[in-house]
């Protein structure tokens, strides 16, 4: 028999449409979701037209929580108390002390030779003895004149009286017949005249104790003032022993050892040590907000101190103020004139406070505005800005607490509204 082809055939399942169009269907949403895809990112970056390197930003989170305003500055070790000492008259200064030698209130640091003063001194005392002594002698001359107008008025009362008892004998010698009218009128006339002298040294008398006071009083003025002419020039004189005023560090000497000095030339400067203050400079618009009595910190040598603004200065020097802070009870030890710390000052301190990293951004385009962080897209925004500490600025609208924006400088950005933030 022949064989036929039975053995060769097999059946064959009908195959579903999912099995027939797989392929075409995986290929068309693969289409479909690059597309959705693409889109997503052509809507998402549309208006973009400038990209940046995420990595060269500096991205800071918005915040609220407690703001604390200071300025920081860096400062310089003044002494508040540092004299210039000067030369009392002209001489030759002889030097007791050099330059960084310690002193004490008191001591005498310098002595100056000057013989025109000391030998005006020895005039002067000369002349103030002599006017004692006339002071003097018009005192003895006084109660001489005195005691002399006393007696002439003693004297003028006594013949006063006997005039007037001669008149009352005339008068009745002449009832009695015993004196002629001229006799009585002539006791008449006597008795006048003693009366007459008697007033005369009674008004002298009176009077002298006045007249002896002026005379007295002027010698006593002329003696008084060369007594404090005296004093003046002692007091020069001790000048000339040149005196430390406070305890502390001989400074910068000026004039060399037995040199000839002028009067009022400058001979060297005591530091107080122990009266040490922080100078510092800061700008003109940080300056308004600077008053006597805010607290601080000052740090220098891995040291820390607290202290407080002690002066602000009114004037302005090229755009900047000074400023004077003292230390608080700790009195610091070791340090030096003209030694550098740094200062950090508190201006005032808020809660509940939005606020960010303080950064470049707050000076572009007077701070108004401000690039918001969506994911990979810095969007501009307008914004509002407060008062500025050394780290955060103050946000006063347009920002919430968790907002991303840019505080670098945004430069690169030419002012675009979206800027792409590349990886």
């Amino acid at each position: 028999m022949l064989r036929d082809t039975a053995g060769q055939d097999r059946v064959i399942d009908p195959t579903s449409p999912w099995k027939r169009h797989r392929t075409l269907l995986i290929v068309s949403l693969a289409a479909v979701l690059g597309l959705g895809v693409l889109l997503m990112y052509v809507l998402r970056y549309a208006g973009a037209g400038v990209s940046v390197d995420r990595s060269r930003l500096s991205i800071a989170t918005v915040e609220r929580g407690s703001f604390v305003r200071d300025i920081a500055s860096d400062g310089q070790i003044v002494a508040a108390v540092s004299p210039t000492l000067y030369a009392a008259a002209l001489g030759t200064v002889t030097l007791k002390v050099h330059a960084g030698d310690t002193v004490s209130k008191g001591q005498v640091l310098a002595v100056i030779d000057s013989p025109d003063l000391t030998a005006k001194l020895s005039q002067e005392e000369a002349s103030a003895v002599g006017l004692r002594i006339d002071w003097q002698r018009a005192t003895l001359d006084a109660d001489q004149k005195l005691l002399q107008l006393r007696d002439a008025f003693n004297q003028a009362q006594v013949d006063q009286k006997t005039a007037q008892r001669e008149l009352d004998r005339s008068r009745k010698a002449y009832e009695l017949g015993s004196y002629t009218e001229l006799q009585a009128l002539k006791a008449q006339d006597s008795l006048e005249k003693a009366q007459f002298a008697f007033e005369q040294a009674k008004m002298n008398y009176q009077s002298q104790p006045k007249q002896n006071r002026f005379d007295i009083d002027s010698k006593k003025a002329l003696f008084d003032r060369q007594q404090y002419l005296v004093a003046d020039l002692n007091r020069q004189v001790d000048g000339l022993n040149v005196r430390s005023p406070v305890d502390g560090q001989v400074g910068q000497v000026q004039v060399a050892d037995r040199a000839s000095v002028a009067k009022d030339a400058p001979l060297l400067t005591v530091v107080d040590l122990s009266a040490l203050e922080v100078e510092i400079k800061v700008t003109e618009s940080l300056a308004r907000d600077l008053r006597p009595g805010m607290s601080a910190d000052l740090e220098g040598g891995g040291r820390h101190w607290q202290g407080s603004v002690s002066g602000v200065s009114p004037e302005v020097v090229a755009g900047q103020v000074t400023a004077r802070l003292r230390f608080g009870d700790e009195k610091p030890a070791g340090l030096r004139q003209s030694q550098r710390l740094s200062v950090r000052i508190f201006i005032d301190r808020r809660d509940h406070v939005l606020m960010v990293d303080r950064g470049a951004f707050m000076d572009q385009e007077g701070g108004g505005t401000a690039y918001l962080v969506h994911g990979n897209v810095a969007e501009r925004h307008p914004v509002r800005l407060g008062t500025a500490s050394i780290a955060k600025v103050e946000i006063l609208d347009g920002l919430a607490a968790g907002d991303q924006i840019v505080v670098s400088g945004t430069d690169a950005f030419n002012g675009a509204e979206r800027v792409i933030l590349s990886r």
